[in-house]
């Protein structure tokens, strides 16, 4: 609240958790009531305590069911609230991602998983900054399941189309076009690094004129000297923090909008909490990128609420903050429609 605000005190409510006495206000313009959890990321929540865990459960590798039982909730209440976590960090991410100027170098990929069963994959489509490995940018792109199948699971993919319909075939250019539209700005002169991927060059093309687009092979060895390193090491840490993309796991995403929004959370975790590299110094990749001078702590990640008209998103992120994004195989997706919790 700023100096210039005018506003009067307006009596305090108490509640369980601390601090229990909780400050109330009136604005003299709108005469609206607020109070001091309006700006906090705990708004509306009884168990404003949960919050912070969550966030180290989600980048821990934990399932929604584990985590209810290590807190003692329910999973709703967990999914609740990976839900506003996923769209605070959208917020987080968008704001601090304006403050970059230019990139020289930006490497991309699509991180291959699926949502609800095997029949339905999808690409979560990563940029990442070469130089710091700073995350940048990610959007999605549902796939029509491909390789070796049998004649009774071809014959059961049919039946899905049939009933769901069939991914559309250039969702993945349109992904990456949206991806690179995030993150490259200006007429400057920028390199992007990716692997073979047919679909690749035509998007790039619909997006910036000035760039040099470098291919590696995806079969070249994945060591340091691979010029797609940092996207590797991306991919490798998105699939050990996340329960949802292990390899035959049981805990899979049943819907895609929660494997963005826990894909979010992992995001600003990534660049502002996690050093970048675990035996060197206490540097994050915001730091590299200048947008930290820091590593952050959980405090500084949760320190104040973010407001969706406040902080301009992209038409995709747009879609995700208000949770659009259906999962075909299910009938009731719902959308976040809350007015003053929004």
């Amino acid at each position: 609240m700023t100096d210039d605000w005018p506003f009067k005190r307006k009596g305090y409510y108490l509640r369980q958790t601390s601090p229990q006495r909780i400050q109330r206000f009136t604005c003299l313009c709108c005469k609206r009531h607020f109070s001091t959890q309006t700006f906090s990321t705990s708004y509306w929540q009884k168990r404003p305590d949960l919050i912070a865990r969550i966030v180290m459960m989600v980048v821990g590798c934990m399932g929604n069911r584990q985590m209810a039982r290590a807190l003692g909730v329910s999973p709703t209440s967990i999914a609740h609230h990976i839900a506003r976590l996923g769209r605070h960090c959208l917020l987080l991410q968008a704001d601090e991602l304006a403050r970059i100027e230019h990139l020289d170098e930006i490497a991309i990929d699509g991180f291959e998983s699926f949502e609800w069963s095997q029949y339905f994959p999808f690409h979560h489509n990563v940029a990442v900054d070469v130089a710091s490995g700073y995350f940048l940018y990610h959007t999605d792109s549902p796939l029509r399941r491909k390789g070796r199948m049998t004649a009774h699971q071809r014959a059961h993919r049919a039946v899905l189309e049939a009933e769901l319909g069939r991914a559309h075939p250039r969702a993945v250019e349109t992904g990456v076009r949206e991806l690179l539209a995030g993150v490259v700005r200006g007429g400057h002169a920028v390199t992007i690094r990716s692997d073979d991927h047919r679909a690749y060059p035509r998007a790039i093309a619909a997006v910036v004129r000035k760039i040099d687009h470098q291919v590696t092979s995806s079969r070249q060895r994945r060591d340091e000297r691979n010029p797609l390193w940092e996207i590797n090491v991306l991919d490798l840490l998105i699939r050990h923090s996340t329960a949802a993309h292990k390899r035959e796991t049981i805990a899979w995403a049943k819907r895609r909008q929660a494997s963005i929004e826990k894909l979010s959370i992992f995001q600003v975790w990534r660049n502002y909490v996690k050093r970048r590299r675990e035996k060197g110094g206490r540097v994050t990749s915001a730091m590299l990128v200048g947008l930290a001078s820091r590593p952050w702590r959980l405090r500084d990640l949760l320190r104040e609420r973010l407001f969706f008209e406040k902080v301009a998103l992209s038409e995709r992120w747009q879609q995700y903050y208000r949770r659009h994004v259906e999962t075909r195989a299910l009938r009731v997706n719902r959308a976040h429609e809350l007015t003053y919790a929004f």
